[in-house]
């Protein structure tokens, strides 16, 4: 029993020596990020830390920058810009006459090589201007079917007003046209010919005939004589089809793709101005027509501008039309009637740089429509780009306001000339897996104009020494490779110089003092084998759980959770060693709590929790006055706050009506030091009321309503109270007493006159009828009225005397 008792205490020493070492152990990883690093791109990929790749180094080889080391050989990447092409940008100032001789240029620099570390942040200061003259060049893309033919005839008679308008806006323009209605094909379009006389003329309008209908067609190419839109609209045939969408995303998909057929410019602001009354048909409709050949969103024009793969291809989906104009810097300005204008509100707000206007039937005004549409997209920019998870990309800009910047990557009201500068914050956020996506191109641009700038990143994640790897190193025991300062052990060998084998550490544990430190006497933190002086670490079942560290001390799973999750998430933070490093906006033991308290600001309001709270993890706790304990999402509510009003009644009714409590002169002075009363005509609606005042409405001993409004302010109550009381007149209940026992008595003997009255008149009639019957009756006083005799006599009139 005493043996097995000294058993169990040497266990507990070493649980209390084991759980002092973790506790120390984590709090030198806090301070030092860098230790029990054991690789050197893990090394790197931790911010300000050094790798010594010096073999035989007796210290941590990973190490924080500003540390006194003895290393002469480090392995230590550094954030660097290496190449900036910025070519100036175009004065927005004077019209240049050769049009063709010039390239403009709003967006500078355009192009920056960057090699950036994890966790770093570079800054790139960008510069966008509105130059004049920029090249525009608007394809006017119209639904030719029957029920578009006044707004046919409209555009053909406006349009040489609209190149007009448009060479006001830009010397440099062109313009060009197109037609679609749907595809030739039953159930969508019946193409029949004017022989079949018999059919109705409603009937005809719904059928293509003459063989003239085309699903898309490119009628005019973008082209600077723009005097023949007017004729080429007004030729255009008017067609039909039997249902109600159209095919509008086919041939929109077309416009874009055949860049060359339609002539869209490299460097030039592209509208495409898309004119319907209808829906439009989307993938899997054309199905119902047997096409199950997706769209391959290719050009499919002949040489005469007609689409030929209607009947072949099934409709485009949205989902391809937003990454088509997304990738062609497209500006898609829907020109639609009332009645689908909800319609393609809801597309307009997922394809990017697009617009949406109401396009009124005969009465609108197309030009202006498309000049104001036009102004409203070349006057605003916004910045876009297509980094991926491991780069985050934050906008800052004061626009043209000249004040500090804010995040924001959208700037309005842009003139010809104006700049907007903007600051890129570029941030590494992690590394990705695959070492092939160490290098990165990153495009920033503002949509709906092709220009860009160009991040070519070089992600610092690995180290130049792992390609200078010395095969059976001597310094390796010749048993395994030299990499960065560190022998990478060829199979059936460990150690520090590879200088060991496995069978022979499973006899020997004479190198086990190197497997722990000096704080605890537990080899490899009880989680590892000792093997040759060093550690190897036990594996789990799971293998994202990863035990780590010169001793073992260190792993990625047993960090603090919040809702069960590992460090909130990978959103948030990650593991390390035992700790949970969070992710840039959060903060917490468990990464839970956002850096922001942006969630505890009300709009309009520059204070936190509305100046009656603190915020504490995104969130505000409200306190509690001696007023009242005060609650809501901003802590802007205080439900037992209302006390106040009755507490003010006094002061309030003394120096404002001269009544009440404190009537006197001398006494409202004297217990009314800290309200102050203003008198108003009418006080504020709750509605009306800002934040931190308070409404009160209180009746008087004589029945009368007073309301006032107040706020504290330096323990000063300010009071707005209204001039006049609102008192209900008085009633004279006597009187309304009399009046209603008068009002029943009246009644009711009326009630009673007049049934007498009716009761008399209807007996006097039943006595005159029952009169007038008993004279009209005549008795037989000889016999009995009711016999009569048994035979009857005739006499023959012929037969008279």
């Amino acid at each position: 029993m005493s043996s097995h008792r000294r058993y169990s205490q040497f266990l507990l020493v070493i649980l209390v020596l084991s759980a002092v070492a973790a506790e120390n152990a984590t709090e030198v990883d806090k301070k030092n990020p860098c230790k029990n690093k054991d690789t050197c791109q893990e090394c790197i990929q931790t911010a300000k830390c050094i790798w010594c790749k010096v073999p035989n180094f007796a210290e941590d080889r990973c190490f924080q920058s500003d540390s006194n080391t003895t290393c002469t050989l480090t392995e230590h990447p550094v954030r660097n810009i290496t190449k900036v092409i910025k070519r100036p940008l175009t004065s927005g100032g004077k019209r240049r006459k050769l049009l063709e001789d010039r390239e403009i240029i709003q967006l500078t620099p355009q192009y920056v090589k960057l090699e950036l570390r994890p966790n770093d942040v570079e800054i790139i200061k960008m510069k966008y201007a509105r130059a004049l003259d920029y090249p525009v060049d608007l394809y006017y893309l119209m639904d030719l079917s029957e029920s578009m033919k006044d707004d046919r005839d409209t555009l053909s008679a406006l349009g040489d007003t609209l190149a007009e308008t448009m060479r006001n806006l830009t010397s440099d323009f062109r313009l060009g046209f197109g037609s679609f209605t749907d595809k030739v094909i039953m159930p969508f379009t019946d193409n029949i010919s004017n022989q079949n006389s018999y059919l109705s003329t409603n009937r005809k309008k719904s059928m293509c005939q003459n063989n003239d209908c085309l699903s898309y067609r490119n009628i005019m190419p973008l082209s600077t004589d723009t005097f023949q839109f007017s004729s080429k609209v007004k030729n255009s045939k008017i067609t039909g089809n039997y249902d109600s969408p159209e095919g509008g995303l086919e041939a929109m998909m077309q416009a874009i793709v055949c860049r060359k057929e339609i002539g869209w410019r490299e460097k030039a602001r592209r509208l495409l101005v898309f004119s319907t009354d209808a829906n439009f048909h989307t993938a899997g409709d054309g199905k119902l027509a047997g096409l199950i050949q997706p769209n391959d969103g290719k050009c499919h024009l002949d040489k005469e501008g007609n689409y030929t793969h209607a009947e072949q291809l099934d409709y485009p989906s949205i989902g391809q039309v937003i990454h088509t104009v997304k990738e062609n810097s497209i500006n898609v300005i829907f020109a639609v009637t009332d009645k689908v204008l909800n319609t393609y509100k809801n597309l307009s707000e997922h394809i990017e740089g697009s617009s949406y206007a109401n396009l009124a039937g005969k009465s609108s005004n197309v030009v202006k429509l498309i000049g104001e549409q036009y102004q409203q997209i070349s006057s605003s920019i916004e910045m876009r780009d297509n980094a991926t998870g491991d780069v985050k990309i934050t906008y800052y800009s004061a626009c043209r306001s000249g004040g500090p910047k804010v995040p924001t990557s959208k700037c309005d009201g842009l003139h010809v000339g104006d700049a907007v500068e903007f600051k890129i914050f570029i941030r590494l956020t992690s590394c990705p897996k695959n070492p092939r996506d160490w290098r990165q191109i990153i495009q920033i641009y503002p949509v709906g104009i092709n220009e860009s700038l160009i991040i070519d990143l070089k992600m610092l994640c690995g180290c130049e020494c792992d390609a200078e790897v010395i095969t059976k190193s001597q310094y390796c025991s010749s048993q395994g490779s030299l990499v960065c300062g560190v022998c990478q052990c060829e199979d059936k060998f460990v150690g520090a110089q590879c200088q060991c084998s496995n069978t022979d550490m499973q006899e020997s544990n004479d190198s086990s003092h190197n497997c722990h430190d000096n704080t605890t006497m537990i080899d490899c933190s009880g989680r590892g084998m000792c093997s040759c002086g060093q550690c190897q670490c036990d594996k789990r079942s799971n293998e994202e759980e990863v035990i780590s560290g010169k001793y073992c001390q260190c792993d990625n799973f047993s960090c603090e959770r919040h809702e069960q999750r590992l460090c909130s998430g990978p959103g948030h933070g990650k593991c390390e060693c035992g700790q949970c490093v969070c992710n840039e906006g959060w903060q917490g033991k468990a990464c839970e709590c956002e850096v922001s308290t942006d969630k505890c600001r009300k709009k309009g309001d520059d204070k936190l929790c509305s100046g009656k709270g603190k915020c504490e993890c995104g969130a505000c706790k409200c306190q509690t006055t001696a007023q009242g304990r005060y609650s809501g999402q901003y802590c802007e509510t205080c439900p037992t706050c209302s006390s106040l009003c009755s507490k003010l009644k006094d002061c309030v009714q003394c120096q404002m009506y001269k009544m009440g409590k404190f009537k006197e002169a001398n006494v409202c002075a004297a217990n009314c030091t800290k309200v102050k009363t203003t008198p108003v005509d009418k006080v504020l609606e709750k509605s009306e009321l800002v934040l931190g005042e308070k409404n009160c409405e209180i009746y008087d001993d004589d029945n009368c309503k007073f309301a006032f409004t107040f706020k504290e302010n330096n323990g000063i109550y300010e009071v707005q109270a209204q001039k006049e009381r609102e008192c209900r007149a008085k009633v004279a209940m006597f009187k309304i007493l009399i009046s209603v026992a008068g009002s029943i008595l009246f009644i009711g003997l009326a009630t009673l006159l007049l049934w007498k009255l009716i009761t008399t008149i209807q007996d006097n009639r039943e006595f005159q009828r029952f009169e007038k019957e008993q004279m009209r009756a005549q008795w037989n006083s000889d016999g009995n009225p009711l016999y009569k005799q048994a035979t009857s006599t005739f006499k023959n009139p012929t037969y008279s005397t």
